[in-house]
């Protein structure tokens, strides 16, 4: 953005008493701290809406303003302007008379977008103005729902075509399709446009895992997306081999071997974005089922204050991790973020004079300063005999993925008490559990008051939809269903997503982590000491300020960030 244009915006927003001098040189300060653009700073600081924003700049620059949310777009604009360049400058076509095309912009200070549109189509550019969300949302319903369709037109492609039918038809009952053909099959363009669709469509949803499951007569493709499974569109039975063997290809497995379960991974760049997938395969009744796990960076913010935690459980656990020894122990079901957790303590603690070492089975994501070990079971490698390795390696810190035995517990507690601190995770649903578990494993209860500082439990609950999501008020009837306190008088709002295009039709957008945390006070050492129930150990956490998981989520629910139903599924 030139300098005088800015200037000029900022002596416009004063003019009209939106700022004054002094929001603006924080809203610079935050500017040269962070980058990007001053207008979603401004926003961010709650100087001004994104609507009145938009109204301004439209007054400013004289440029019209648009309400995508009530535009229909015509499907055959997203042949106008590629998808890469729409969502590399936020940019949505919305209609073309002759050599001249109006777009939707966020930021219409940015000279360079049009200038780059208008010299890669050859079109004239008529720019209008809309807000962000606006703008995300029409991209997706406008190019996304194209990449839907992309992968229905090359499935129906191939079931016309005979050659294709021939080639990819599977072998007769009782015989194998031999490794040079299967490689030459990967090989083939509709394969190879089949997986990168359906790793494209996984990105597109937000995913964090895709299934591709065998039938009988079909195949299933199915999205984790928020935690919940949605189904996509599927190739033809014919082609599950050799999709099957592509992504084996990809992750450098063995394509002939199809009897074991094999493990892999692979990194493609997709949507202007580094994407790592981890995949496993393993034989089933009708053929090969492979799990893909979808690690997005930037769909993981490796930061503690951004996880959505409350103050008092982000207190506790960035008090227990500034300690130079003890354990820190995260808890809950597989899916339930505790890797993500742990990374992002890691994150928090780290500087260049500790020496972090972690051990994981298998790595999730490339931490830059920090080693990561795989476990390999396979060759002996396990969590104990990496973790006995690794305190010979003068650690500070050492992470390990999980506590499954009692003799990684047993090393991990030791190295906690010989002055590490040790981050790990452990299968329980509580806090307090946590502290049960390790005692039901064999662990002395006075190791335990010696060497462990905090446990947690955490869940992962859908965040709301901002664009479409709905208030109503509590009745009476519903409140004594679900065991809440009701009053008359009080105006208590709760909401649900009615489901729009950028959500999918879930009404849901995002995750955030509840949590509740143990710190080992000394009435709470004492109880263990003593080999006190869960129950007990609960009663006595709650009198020191424990916040339950429920208790967490429904302070989420009236907040307006989170529904009552998703509260009540994963609490």
């Amino acid at each position: 953005m030139p300098p005088s244009l800015k200037q000029k915006l900022s002596d416009f927003l004063i003019e009209k008493k939106v700022l004054t001098p002094e929001t603006l040189e924080q809203a610079l300060q935050k500017q040269k701290e962070k980058g990007g653009r001053l207008s979603p700073i401004l926003i961010e600081m709650g100087v001004v809406s994104e609507k009145d924003l938009v109204a301004l700049l439209s007054e400013n620059l004289g440029i019209p303003p648009v309400d995508l949310s009530r535009f229909e777009i015509d499907p055959a604009m997203a042949k106008v302007i590629s998808r890469e360049i729409a969502y590399h400058y936020e940019i949505v076509p919305i209609s073309k008379i002759g050599d001249t095309v109006t777009i939707a912009i966020a930021d219409p200070l940015n000279l360079f977008a049009a200038e780059e549109i208008k010299a890669l189509t050859g079109l004239e550019i008529r720019p209008t103005i809309a807000t962000e969300v606006d703008i995300r949302g029409a991209l997706r319903k406008l190019y996304d729902q194209s990449m839907q369709q992309a992968i229905e037109d090359v499935v129906k492609r191939i079931k016309q075509t005979t050659k294709d039918k021939v080639e990819l038809v599977e072998a007769e009952e009782g015989e194998a399709i031999g490794s040079e053909e299967l490689l030459r099959l990967t090989q083939g363009a509709p394969v190879v446009q089949v997986t990168n669709l359906v790793l494209e469509e996984a990105c597109r949803l937000r995913a964090s895992d895709i299934l591709i499951e065998p039938m009988q007569d079909t195949v299933r493709i199915r999205y984790r997306v928020d935690g919940i499974l949605k189904t996509g569109t599927a190739p033809p039975r014919t082609m599950h081999e050799a999709v099957v063997s592509r992504i084996k290809v990809m992750s450098n497995m063995d394509i002939a071997e199809r009897r074991l379960p094999q493990d892999g991974r692979f990194k493609m760049k997709l949507q202007e974005r580094e994407i790592d997938f981890r995949v496993s395969t393993v034989p089933s009744s009708f053929g090969e089922k492979v799990a893909l796990r979808v690690l997005d960076k930037s769909q993981a913010p490796l930061n503690l204050d951004g996880l959505g935690f409350e103050e008092k459980p982000l207190e506790d656990m960035k008090k227990a991790s500034l300690r130079p020894y003890g354990m820190i122990l995260v808890c809950g079901p597989t899916g339930s973020g505790k890797t993500t957790t742990l990374y992002s303590i890691l994150k928090y603690v780290d500087s260049p004079e500790k020496n972090i070492v972690t051990v994981e089975d298998p790595v999730e994501f490339q931490l830059e300063g920090i080693n990561q070990v795989t476990a390999r079971t396979d060759i002996g490698l396990t969590y104990a005999a990496a973790l006995r390795s690794i305190l010979r390696q003068d650690p500070d810190i050492i992470m390990v993925g999980e506590i499954r035995d009692f003799e990684t517990v047993d090393v991990g507690i030791k190295a906690a008490l010989t002055g590490h601190l040790v981050l790990s995770t452990l299968h329980t649903t509580t806090a307090c559990g946590a502290v049960v578990r390790l005692l039901n494993m064999g662990v002395e209860p006075f190791l335990i008051t010696s060497a462990v500082t905090l446990a947690c439990s955490q869940r992962l609950l859908r965040k709301l939809c901002s664009a479409c999501r709905k208030p109503y008020r509590l009745d009476a009837a519903l409140a004594g269903r679900l065991g809440l306190p009701f009053d008359p008088k009080e105006e208590v709002k709760f909401y649900r997503g009615a489901g729009c295009s950028q959500c999918f039709g879930t009404g849901y957008s995002g995750r955030m982590g509840v949590m509740e945390t143990l710190p080992l006070t000394p009435r709470i050492r004492e109880l263990v000491l003593n080999r006190a129930r869960e129950s007990e150990l609960l009663a006595e956490a709650k009198k020191e300020g424990l916040v339950t998981l429920r208790e967490d989520a429904l302070s989420k629910a009236r907040e307006g960030k989170t529904s009552l139903e998703e509260v009540f599924r994963v609490t």
